[in-house]
């Protein structure tokens, strides 16, 4: 992403993501702070007097940075090392897909790559690609009592943390998938920052929960209902009509859960997608029924009995 004036560094979403294989990241006792500035081996700038702001309190990821000069920007990432990958990464939209991102990893295969994050499977996750400008010769990734640094410049932000012992390696240096995400805004000028959950965990149980118990328990038992309780007239066709009812209202409030969730997180499902559809049209076919059912006179009602 190319800026065409400094002022795109002022105000920027950044967006952070961690994947865990077994517990969170214990922080060493001799962690970083904003309260101190560290000496860090390795690093081709200087990094006195630059802003510092605490990320990620709760997996210790801090983040300094200053503009050293018109055109570049200066950033230390840094965080627990846990035998995987960091990454910080760029967007406009606060979403993962659509943003480059800087990954580093320790280990003795050390090493930095940027990544363009297309989607969400790690088939789409491409490692040399990206839209930031990276200056050449000042990036480094450093570990010192048990931290993990990863430092460089841009001529012109994303954090992640991988799972232990599954670090990028060749020939495709593919990434893992991440878990849970949360965003930030972080104003440069005064180191003012908001931080924003985007788990989107509530979202997805709510979409399962409720298309679950709309089309796979009300629905079907309404049916049962009218195929095997008509001896209760009038009151089975009362149920009938009320868990019918019933059930479509809780599915299409599922289905409006799923499609807020595809437009948030870029999801590209298109076989459930396709299922879902198809469940929503046979709901609306039963639905559609019973407004349009003839009057008992009438010589095909007897179809709908």
């Amino acid at each position: 992403m190319k800026p065409t004036t400094t002022s795109f560094f002022f105000i920027t979403l950044v967006l952070l993501f961690v994947i865990f294989i077994s517990h969170a990241p214990s922080v060493n006792s001799q962690t970083d702070s904003c309260s101190s500035t560290p000496s860090i081996n390795g690093i081709s700038f200087d990094i006195t007097n630059f802003q510092c702001s605490s990320v990620w309190d709760s997996q210790g990821f801090i983040l300094r940075y200053k503009q050293t000069e018109t055109q570049v920007w200066s950033f230390v990432l840094l965080a627990p090392d846990n035998n995987g990958y960091i990454a910080i990464g760029f967007t406009r939209q606060g979403s993962m897909v659509g943003s480059s991102a800087i990954v580093g990893w320790g280990g003795s295969n050390r090493g930095k790559k940027q990544y363009y994050l297309e989607g969400q499977d790690s088939s789409l996750v491409d490692p040399d690609q990206g839209n930031l400008v990276v200056v050449s010769d000042t990036s480094s990734v450093t570990t010192q009592s048990s931290r993990i640094y990863m430092a460089f410049q841009l001529n012109t932000l994303l954090y992640a943390v991988g799972p232990q012992g599954r670090l990028p390696s060749s020939p495709d240096f593919r990434l893992v998938q991440h878990d849970t995400m949360v965003s930030t805004t972080i104003n440069y000028l005064s180191g003012d920052q908001r931080k924003y959950s985007q788990s989107y965990s509530r979202l997805r149980r709510s979409h399962g929960v409720l298309n679950m118990l709309g089309w796979g328990v009300l629905m079907p038992i309404g049916v049962i209902v009218a195929r095997y309780f008509k001896q209760f007239d009038p009151i089975w066709f009362y149920a009938h009509t009320s868990i019918q009812s019933g059930g479509f209202i809780l599915g299409l409030a599922g289905v409006i859960c799923g499609l807020i969730l595809k437009d948030r997180i870029k999801a590209d499902v298109p076989t459930h997608k396709s299922l879902g559809i198809v469940v929503l049209v046979l709901g609306g076919l039963q639905v559609t029924a019973f407004l349009a059912r003839p009057d008992k006179a009438s010589k095909v009602r007897k179809y709908w009995n």
